[in-house]
């Protein structure tokens, strides 16, 4: 029995019909939350290869799809920087596209209570009847136990604390595989790499197996 599904990237189905090229992104203006600095992708404001308008129309002809089968839910994926909530809003609003998204919001190294309140009241101001999923952890980015342990902190503490602060937010959350135990990043040594993305960007960017391990 499946009882949804998680589309990856799911704003990136659809690219400018024209194939006109992204323009090149100033460097004031790129967003290092998505992608590291190391990556070139961060240096065009892709306007034209995501979140296109067809991709509504799919979204709906997917969500009709969905809603013929009892219980089924769909989250998706949202990779926008700093468009990310108004995409949200367009995907998950109205009931007739995604059950929810998740953003990268709060899969970056803030930690603070401010942080997580603007993050918040953000989402309420821009998305209104739309839906999240909140996460602090993925497949994409070092587990947050490393990522916002400071020296001196406990990490099984701050892994407990994380996980009961996450229980808390309204919305839906996702847990990400070894959160539960509140796993830290794997050190992995550049021979034993697997991500091509890592491979590729050593040793500024170390990839991301040590978040995929074990």
């Amino acid at each position: 029995h499946v009882d949804g599904f998680r589309f990856d990237t799911i704003n990136f189905f659809f690219c400018d019909k024209q194939l006109r090229d992204n323009p090149a992104l100033p460097p004031e203006r790129r967003d290092y939350s998505t992608a590291p600095e190391v990556n070139p992708y961060n240096w065009q404001d892709h306007i034209y290869s995501k979140s296109q308008p067809e991709n509504l129309e799919f979204l709906r002809r997917m969500r009709a799809l969905m809603d013929e089968y009892p219980a089924i839910a769909a989250v998706g994926e949202v990779g926008d920087g700093r468009r990310s909530l108004k995409t949200v809003a367009a995907y998950t609003n109205g009931g007739d596209k995604l059950h929810m998204c998740y953003t990268f919001d709060m899969l970056g190294s803030e930690f603070s209570a401010a942080h997580f309140r603007r993050s918040i009241a953000n989402f309420q101001s821009v998305v209104k009847d739309g839906w999240v999923c909140w996460a602090f952890s993925n497949h994409d980015v070092e587990r947050h136990v490393s990522r916002w342990m400071q020296e001196g902190d406990d990490p099984e503490h701050l892994a407990r604390f994380a996980v009961t602060l996450l229980s808390s937010f309204r919305g839906s959350i996702c847990l990400y595989q070894g959160e539960e135990l509140g796993l830290e990043e794997a050190e992995i040594a550049y021979e034993d790499l697997t991500d091509p993305y890592g491979i590729r960007f050593w040793p500024a960017y170390k990839g991301r197996d040590g978040c995929r391990t074990p």
